[in-house]
């Protein structure tokens, strides 16, 4: 099988695949079912059960995970002896956040400029369709040279460990030799990259609350303790004077010395607008992959449209804290809820919730498996190498797998590069990112079969 009738079928499957994935966008499989309907969930998740059966899947279920979630699971057998790969991706996705800023639908896939635009395009629906694209690609040429099992995770965006905790009950069912988790991304866009880390996080809901009821600020403001403003000293004390992560107890990272961001490229990337400077200290690259960052993610308080002249009795909001490899999420979580309870003033009552945790992740670069990578990816992007980069967000169930698994080589790859602005509004994925990480797949499936 040459590398060039891989890319050439792979080629030939991209109007297939762009077809497959506006059927899969289309479903609001987002997994908070208090805001969207549980049924577009199960719908994507029959959808992707329904496509490894056509593909020759065998064992294809729907495990109930213990977060009411669904994840997807499909296991094709290799030649007699072959070792045996677990191909990752996700069906649930983040909230469209204001749809009417979305230039067109964001569960429509839409094409422009040459890049196709849809929430979970790129995060992670699109990482579920190169999986496809590769084994179609060698099915066509040869066959699939190992087994491959496939878990789709139905709850990955809500960090709610569904898939975790099943995997943990039942450590036999993703047992596999190598395992490509398709939920990161190129560095830049045509640049072949692996994730070699991933911070970890957590998530803790803070409330405050002074008074039996919120009252008149002119009749008792001035000596009232206003919950609200009790909220915002607390949460302004998470940073420094330069927006650096300040939690008590909590120590930084050690310095990344990989592949650097220098800062026009962020600035470029973020979305920065001019003359706002950026926070923290080091090199972009320290503190994105490397260090601990806060993040105030939501506060429950009156909006302004509509409020009234009150002091208020109870505010609350979501805290959420990248951690990096080298600490203990646990940990971590223990020294911000001691930090918002330490830094409440006044006297006034606090209490702190845990609604969600993911360890940090470090992958071993130099196994056979990231050669094979490294070699497949050269070909797939002619006259580029492989870069190894940082990831600043978290997939929690790396480190389960990495627990479960101590002898599996862990990759991490996708289509997840700064252009698909995934997350945000106007996600897109660019198909030929999609053509040759499809290729790099194949070719390495059959490169590290042959080790």
């Amino acid at each position: 099988m040459s590398s060039n009738s891989v890319a050439e079928t792979v080629a030939s499957l991209m109007p297939r695949a762009k077809a497959e994935l506006t059927e899969l966008v289309a479903f609001t499989s987002v997994a908070d079912f208090d805001q969207y309907p549980r049924s577009e969930s199960e719908g994507a998740a029959n959808w992707v059960a329904d496509a490894l059966r056509a593909e020759g899947f065998q064992d294809v279920a729907l495990l109930d995970t213990p977060d009411g979630t669904q994840s997807v699971y499909g296991f094709l057998p290799g030649p007699e002896g072959a070792r045996t790969v677990l191909l990752y991706a996700h069906y649930d996705v983040q909230p469209p956040l204001d749809e009417a800023a979305w230039t067109t639908p964001p569960f429509e896939l839409t094409e422009r400029d040459g890049r196709w635009y849809g929430r979970g395009s790129a995060d992670c629906k699109g990482g579920f369709i190169m999986h496809l694209l590769a084994l179609r690609a060698l099915k066509a040429n040869g066959g699939v040279p190992v087994g491959v099992k496939v878990i789709v995770e139905g709850s990955e965006e809500q960090g709610t460990g569904g898939l975790e905790r099943y995997a943990e009950a039942h450590p036999e069912l993703l047992t596999a030799d190598a395992i490509v988790i398709g939920d990161a991304g190129n560095f830049r866009l045509g640049l072949p990259t692996v994730t070699s880390t991933l911070r970890g996080m957590t998530l803790v809901r803070v409330q405050i609350d002074t008074l039996e009821g919120n009252l008149h600020s002119g009749q008792f403001g001035g000596a009232a303790p206003d919950a609200l403003g009790a909220l915002i000293r607390v949460l302004d004390s998470l940073r420094a004077k330069d927006g650096s992560t300040t939690v008590d107890g909590l120590t930084g990272g050690a310095p990344w010395d990989g592949v650097q961001y220098d800062e026009e490229s962020f600035r470029q990337d973020a979305k920065v607008l001019d003359g706002v400077e950026l926070i923290g200290s080091g090199t972009v690259a320290d503190r994105i992959w490397a260090r601990p960052a806060v993040t105030v993610l939501g506060i429950d308080c009156p909006p302004v449209v509509g409020a009234t002249p009150s002091v208020q009795a109870g505010a609350r909001a979501l805290v959420s804290l990248r951690v990096p490899p080298g600490v203990d999420a646990g940990e971590a979580t223990k020294l911000l809820r001691a930090h918002l309870e330490a830094h409440t003033p006044w006297g006034a009552r606090v209490s702190t919730e845990q609604i969600g945790q993911g360890q940090p992740f470090s992958a071993d670069t130099s196994s056979p498996a990231y050669a094979a990578m490294a070699e497949a990816m050269a070909v797939a992007y002619p006259g580029q190498e492989m870069q190894a980069a940082g990831q600043g967000g978290s997939i929690p169930l790396c480190n389960t797998l990495a627990s479960l698994y101590p002898q599996a080589e862990i990759l991490l790859i996708g289509l997840s590069e700064p252009e698909a602005q995934i997350h945000a509004v106007n996600e897109s994925v660019s198909p030929r990112e999609l053509e040759q990480l499809s290729v790099a797949e194949a070719l390495f499936l059959q490169k590290y079969a042959a080790i």
